[in-house]
């Protein structure tokens, strides 16, 4: 359960070897969607938040709500406590104000900065980079938590967890899933007595986490973490991982386009009578097995990939500077892939070659096939040596796509 392995370092690591100091293949193994991981002296993560930054978050940079929560004793805090109008020029009335956080925090709330992984610069490209190595959708929270003070209850969440602790102490019990591989529609707060029935048994971990260490806890499993005589600053990397179910929900989409499966049930038949609905399941299980049949993968895949779109943004693409690049566009500029964004290029008959992107499909004539494939390779190019097209050409396909923001240009 603990890799002492792992030693606090300034060298340039994966994403994930700043949350876990074991190789990524015995992570996967022993402990990814499995048990609880704890490391110590991973490493130091002041980089990517420390106090100071959340003085600058809190004071300086207008934070609203949900970006911001607070909680105490396990209880969450109305945000009208800490939150009011902007002030001129920002007619808004859920501004965080800075002294009314600094009330909740001496009387020992805890306070949460939610998103950050859209918010903080460093979290944004850890998230990025951490979302692209495991292929999940990453987000990040921040906990600062006073000296001896407990924010929230146990509890589970439904999705893995990395915990990175920042700075100062906090003690962690880990407790066995109530439900094993929980799913979104299956929070915690609909199992308050199971939760705190297990909760009250012997932890499966009783750990105190120093600067440096980390935590991981596959979804599911019950914690509490509590500070203890300083200020506790811990980071919370989301890791939104399909699953199975994940699998079932693409395929009811793709059963839509099924007739056998629309079909109506017959008048007056009841879904909720047992004996009247059986020969109708009977007659569904049938016609969903042979439909089931006809399916390949890439069918699948492709709903998959138009329906997650929203969940992993790709990599920020500066549009100011993108736009006054492209205002000027030559076949000397590079362009390149934009980091994180999902694709496919198919060729949906001879005379065209199409990238699917999650939100949209884009359309270009056969003779540009070989030069989609190699910009989307993800390696930087001049658009000048793009293959089957002259430097002028190069340049209208490589403004479609940037234009589509499927490309961005190195500047």
């Amino acid at each position: 359960m603990t890799d002492d392995s792992g030693g606090a370092g300034q060298e340039v690591r994966s994403a994930l070897r700043r949350c876990v100091p074991i190789p990524a293949g015995d992570f996967a193994e022993r402990h990814w969607d499995r048990a609880p991981l704890l490391s110590r002296r991973v490493g130091d993560y002041t980089d990517l938040l420390d106090l100071d930054d959340v003085d600058e978050l809190l004071s300086r940079r207008a934070l609203r709500t949900p970006f911001v929560r607070m909680a105490r004793q396990g209880k969450v805090i109305p945000a009208a406590r800490y939150t009011g109008g902007g002030g001129p020029g920002a007619e808004v009335g859920d501004q965080v104000l800075d002294e009314r956080v600094f009330e909740q925090l001496a009387g020992g709330a805890t306070l949460v900065l939610q998103g950050l992984h859209r918010l903080w610069p460093p979290l944004v490209d850890l998230a990025g980079d951490l979302g692209r190595e495991l292929g999940v959708p990453v987000q990040v929270n921040a906990y600062l938590t006073p000296p001896g003070n407990q924010g929230f209850a146990t509890h589970y969440d439904t999705h893995a967890v990395f915990v990175l602790q920042v700075a100062g102490t906090k003690r962690w019990r880990v407790h066995p899933p109530v439900v094993t591989d929980p799913v979104e529609r299956q929070p915690w707060g609909g199992r308050v007595e199971e939760v705190a029935a297990v909760a009250a048994g012997e932890p499966f971990l009783d750990a105190v986490l120093e600067a440096g260490d980390s935590l991981y806890l596959p979804r599911g499993w019950l914690h509490a973490a509590g500070a203890l005589d300083d200020w506790s600053l811990h980071l919370t990397i989301g890791l939104r991982a399909p699953t199975r179910l994940s699998v079932v929900e693409a395929l009811l989409d793709l059963a839509a386009d099924a007739p056998s499966l629309r079909a109506g049930l017959p008048m007056g038949a009841d879904p909720g009578d047992g004996a009247a609905i059986a020969p109708v399941l009977a007659d569904t299980v049938k016609a969903l097995h042979e439909w089931l049949d006809t399916l390949r993968p890439d069918d699948v895949a492709g709903r998959w990939r138009r329906g997650r779109g929203p969940e992993a943004r790709p990599a920020p693409l500066r549009p100011v500077a993108q736009a006054a690049a492209l205002a000027r566009l030559s076949a000397d500029d590079r362009v390149r892939l934009r980091p994180g964004l999902r694709i496919q290029v198919t060729e949906p008959d001879p005379e065209h070659v199409a990238i699917e992107a999650p939100d949209r499909t884009v359309t270009m004539p056969a003779v540009c096939a070989a030069a989609v494939r190699e910009l989307l390779d993800g390696r930087s190019r001049p658009i000048a040596d793009l293959p089957g097209l002259s430097p002028d050409d190069g340049v209208v396909l490589a403004r479609r796509l940037l234009t589509e923001t499927i490309l961005i240009l190195d500047v």
